[in-house]
Parts: structure tokens; sequence; C-alpha cells
């Protein structure tokens, strides 16, 4: 299939440059490192393997780029607002747009500019970072699940998990909401943590105090889901993803480097959406209401 990836940054630049590497059609929308890929490719660092692809596909607009089968979205939350320009150029009747975005409630609202949209969910477990133009590290893990929100062309949803799993990466299907909401037991509190104490996930692990709070936090996000009805995420996965963290390489989240790097927070799908979803659900969230109201006071300051 032909895809276009719009976000070439740590997230949507590791996959992206996988599918290209592996022989698939890949065309790549960049700003501000637009000009050196063009001239000197994309490279990946990556703890499975490092690779260079020389010449890629590479443009500033996506009135440019051809119509593809897959667009993935790697795109912060904060500048969704652009895909109602952006996405159009891209689109034919059966494209599928694969979100890869932190947070819950982003699909709901993408599907709203877009009435009939296929969309699916790129849930992405991995530690990846892009630094300096043309160049994504990727530091450990890169499994992706793939939540089917709208998509109703079943053969061409399994092609994109076929076509992921033979580049190399680790991919499986999940059920949409719970998906999201287990991606939210880790994103919430470790997001915003890191910001509000200015440190990393590894620190906040190491101290006992701190190590406790993380726990508490990821036990309130399990609580929504669970008065929605989903009983899948309980507490073995809490201790799960604390272990998880805890063999994880001294790590970042995207928050805490767009706070380093002075670039808008993406607070409105990883707190404000989830926390509005839970008081429908009737569940407080008390410490990550405040964790939300520090995040708020923060990036005001700023």
């Amino acid at each position: 299939m032909k895809y276009a990836i719009i976000g070439t940054g740590a997230i949507g630049g590791y996959y992206g440059a996988k599918l290209a590497y592996s022989g698939q059609d890949v065309h790549f929308l960049l700003h501000s490192d637009y000009q050196f890929v063009r001239e000197h490719g994309l490279r990946v660092q990556s703890c499975d393997g490092s690779f260079h692809l020389p010449h890629v596909n590479v443009y500033q607009r996506t009135a440019d780029m051809p119509q593809v089968d897959v667009v993935i979205v790697g795109l912060k939350t904060t500048n969704n607002h652009l895909l109602a320009e952006m996405l159009p150029p891209l689109l034919h009747e059966n494209t599928i747009v694969v979100l890869i975005q932190n947070g819950v409630g982003v699909e709901q609202d993408v599907e709203q500019t877009f009435p009939g949209i296929q969309l699916v969910a790129g849930l992405a477990f991995i530690c990846s970072a892009k630094t300096e133009p043309g160049v994504v590290n990727h530091q450990c893990y890169g499994q992706i699940n793939f939540g089917n929100y709208s998509c109703r062309d079943a053969q061409m949803f399994n092609n994109l998990v076929e076509e992921f799993c033979s580049a190399g990466i680790k991919a499986g299907v999940v059920d949409y909401t719970e998906a999201r909401w287990r991606k939210a037991v880790w994103n919430m509190p470790f997001n915003g943590m890191t910001v509000a104490l200015n440190t990393q996930t590894d620190c906040l692990l190491k101290n006992p105090s701190t190590r406790v709070l993380i726990r508490d936090l990821m036990m309130e996000v399990i609580s929504v889901p669970k008065a929605l009805g989903i009983n899948a995420i309980g507490e073995d996965f809490v201790d799960k993803m604390i272990q998880m963290t805890d063999e994880m390489t001294p790590y970042s989240p995207s928050m805490k480097l767009d706070f380093d790097f002075h670039r808008p927070m993406e607070i409105q799908y990883l707190y404000t959406r989830p926390i509005e979803i839970a008081h429908k659900a009737g569940v407080r969230l008390p410490k990550l209401e405040m964790l939300e109201a520090e995040l708020r006071f923060i990036d005001s300051q700023r």
C-alpha cells in the first residue's frame, strides 16, 4: 500500500522510515528539516539496528503529495486543527487514517471534521526522540497496537497490520476503547509528573514517595474504564507498567520534551478529556485533577 506520514517526528519518523526501509511506498511531510532530509536523507539510530534512507519522498505541503491508502498522523494533538486543510489532498474513497497520537477522545473529534472517514487508533509503546534534523533516536521498545475506530474495509485493515509486521515492527490488533485507556495508564502519570517535577521516568520510580504517587495515579486511571464497563484493565496491568518502566532506559516522555523545547503541551487529550469522561461516568480523579491544574499553570507561565 501507499503511505503518507504527517508529522515526521520521533514516532511518525520511526514507523515511516521502517516501512520505507522494508520497501513500502512512503511519502513524508516535513517542515523545519525538509531541506536537510531532501539533501541527506533520513537516519534512524535504533537499539534494534540503525539504518539510513539516503533518498526519501519529502514534501512541504500535502497539496503536493499523492493520494495514499494509509495516512499515518504523528502530529501532536495540539496541531490537530491543521488536519482540516492537510488531510483532504491525501484521501481517496478508501483511505485509512491512523492516528498515532496521545490521549483519549482524539478520534471522536477528527470524525466530526471528516464524517465517514475510516479511522484507526495507533497505540505506540516506544521510547523514541527526534532532537536534531533528519535523525530519529529509537531507544527501546517499538511495538504498536491498532484499534479499529471506524474502518469499514477489513482487508485494508489487515493489510496495514501485516505490512507493519513485515517491516520488522511488532504490531497487534486490540479493542479500540480498551486500548486507549491502557495507554492512558502509563501516559497520564508519567507525562505530567516528569513536567511537574522536571525529571525523568527512572527518577520518579527510584524515589519511594513518587513511586507510590505514580502507582496511585495509575490506579485512578484504571477506575475510569471499569466504570465504563471495561474490566480487562486491572491492578496487575498497573504492576506490569511499573515493571516495564523500571526496565526502561531513563526517558523523557513526549510532554516533557515539549516542555523542555518550549512547545505547547498536550494537556487537552491527555488530561482534560479523560477527566471529563470520568466525571460523566461518575468517577472523580482527585490526584490527576490536581496534576492537570499544575500543568495548566505551568503552561500559562511560558
